[in-house]
């Protein structure tokens, strides 16, 4: 499936917004407590159409049970965010495979 964040975002209201205009270190406290499954990238690396940054290595949550991904989500002039979406199970795969 292609996916683009930034389209996603603008089109649906059907995703949370976890927290927003927050550390890179409380993004990271937050998709850490709140996810089944935690995997690790490095900064630069594109999720969901979205390049991804922050302090690396970066926390990138995935909860196969409902299945939704919980990310940090970075926008000029609205700071960093946590978002809680739902994907496919192929998104699921394409984000495991760019951990580090």
């Amino acid at each position: 499936m292609s996916f683009c964040l930034e389209t996603y975002l603008q089109q649906s209201n059907d995703y949370s917004i976890l927290i927003k205009q927050a550390s890179f270190k409380d993004c990271a406290k937050t998709i850490e407590s709140k996810s089944e499954k935690v995997i690790y990238i490095n900064p630069g690396e594109k999720i969901l159409g979205a390049r991804i940054i922050g302090l690396p290595p970066i926390p990138i949550g995935i909860n196969e049970s409902k299945p939704t991904v919980i990310m940090p989500y970075t926008k000029p002039c609205y700071g960093t965010s946590v978002i809680e979406i739902p994907i496919q199970s192929e998104d699921i795969e394409d984000i495991k495979s760019v951990a580090i």
